[in-house]
């Protein structure tokens, strides 16, 4: 079964706690801190596996989780690090997040490997926050928390070439004669419930990958029937085939349906309008058209025969003309600048005229792939990892206060607290950053405990 979309909960790993602990050996009865740090949780990575063609994997197993990062332990003894979790897609996923749709990664082109969550960073061990006015701290650092994410995953096929039109007008078969694909093929509408990709070769080196769209209906663009799961696999084509039914067999007109299809696909994404396109009129071997003057079913000949609608010559004969579907399809289309090529998918006729025309238009187009920027960036959106520092009141004691942060801990790495010069600077710092502001507005008295990190001090106005 053919799976392009999925929904799923990613989380990385939690990093470990730093460890409280003092040396303790015989003949050392007073040895300083030694509480190692906590270890790196685990990243969440998608990696792009050229074995699969399907999110099926995902559409039964929801949640995805690296592991935890472990605790520090005594003795300066670092905790393991997490285990990264790597999750194998196909190439051409895109990765959105769920709540707002926006782009987070796209495996494609040469990107085939990227952490999407990075795991929570260890912390740091008391060993960290001796200094020479607390020689014995009893606090560590407890490690960074772990992060969840809803991402919606999308396939979108990575083909040079995509194969259109409505349901039952010969895409399958089409898609079989020429290349290396095997499609199910059937005269029943919607046979073909899933794309499918195959390799067009053309010898001496030539060739370019073709994909069978599931058949588009009217109203698709806004999420009717089944052709709206699949628009988004046009999106990479780099050139669109129409396949109509020159024939009618089933009494459709070839020209309504092209035009129809065009404004689904404009309705879906402009892109999608503006992108090559090349008609192939197909099952021309079922094309009856009646002789001048004559009566009955065996008055006709196939308009390939009675008109030589395959050479570039056009229609000789101007009543026959009139009522070839080929012919009317091409004075519709081709002074649009779209080249109409009579085939017929079912006994290989004009195959190779509409082959080569679609190299040829490969050659003038641009070779890369078309890749989707990045749009939401989900370290930007941990809570406080854009903060120059965090300010909280304990849970458990109300009358303590809790500062941290990059730009506090890098302050404390180059400042002498001991000095009163160095002492002077650190309360200038408090006040300058806003420190002292954001702790009086969560209540702050008189006489409570501020740490930061291993230092404490009581505050006083």
């Amino acid at each position: 079964m053919f799976a392009d979309r999925a929904k799923i909960i990613i989380r990385s790993g939690k990093g470990g706690d730093g460890h409280v602990s003092f040396r303790r050996e015989k003949f050392v009865p007073d040895g300083g801190p030694d509480g190692g740090d906590g270890g790196k949780g685990g990243d969440v990575i998608f990696e792009v596996d050229n074995n699969t063609n399907t999110l099926m994997a995902y559409r039964h197993h929801r949640k995805f989780s690296a592991t935890d990062g472990e605790a520090g332990r005594k003795k300066r003894q670092h905790g393991a690090d997490g285990e990264d979790i790597v999750l194998k897609v196909p190439e051409g996923t895109v990765i959105k997040f769920a709540e707002t749709g926006e782009v987070i990664a796209d495996l494609s082109g040469s990107n085939q490997r990227q952490i999407i969550l990075k795991g929570g960073r260890g912390g740091n061990g008391n060993m960290h926050y001796a200094t020479s006015t607390m020689q014995a701290p009893t606090y560590a650092q407890p490690g960074q928390e772990a992060r969840e994410l809803e991402v919606l995953l999308e396939l979108k096929l990575i083909a040079d070439v995509g194969l259109i039109g409505y349901p039952n007008v010969g895409k399958s078969t089409l898609l079989s004669r020429i290349s290396n694909a095997s499609p199910k093929i059937a005269n029943y509408h919607f046979t073909t419930l899933e794309p499918n990709l195959g390799v067009v070769d053309l010898g001496d080196g030539q060739g370019f990958v073709v994909a069978d769209i599931p058949g588009l209906i009217e109203g698709a663009s806004m999420g009717a029937g089944l052709g709206h799961e699949f628009l988004r696999h046009i999106e990479r084509c780099k050139i669109l085939v129409h396949v109509v039914d020159a024939a009618s067999v089933e009494g459709r007109d070839p020209v309504e349906d092209i035009y129809r299809i065009d404004e689904e696909l404009a309705a879906y994404h402009v892109s999608l309008e503006q992108k090559p396109q090349i008609i192939a009129a197909n099952k021309v071997d079922a094309i009856c058209i009646p002789e001048p003057g004559l009566d009955g079913p065996d008055s006709g000949s196939t308009a390939l025969e009675q008109s030589g609608a395959n050479s570039k010559e056009g229609l000789s004969d101007p009543e026959a003309s009139a009522l070839d579907p080929v012919s009317r399809i091409r004075r519709e289309f081709e002074p649009r600048g779209v080249k109409v090529f009579p085939i017929s998918a079912a006994t290989g006729q004009g195959l190779k005229e509409l082959l080569y025309a679609v190299y040829d238009m490969l050659q003038t187009v641009p070779k890369e792939i078309e890749i989707f920027a990045q749009e939401y960036f989900p370290e930007e959106h941990i809570p406080g990892n854009n903060l120059p520092y965090q300010v909280w009141r304990d849970e458990e004691d109300e009358h303590l206060f809790h500062v941290e942060g990059p730009k506090v801990e890098k302050m404390l790495g180059y400042t002498n607290l001991d000095s009163e010069k160095g002492f002077r600077f650190f309360q200038n710092f408090l006040k300058d950053t806003g420190i002292l502001k954001d702790l009086e507005n969560l209540g702050v008295e008189d006489g409570d405990t501020v740490r930061l990190y291993g230092l404490q001090f009581e505050y006083y106005r």
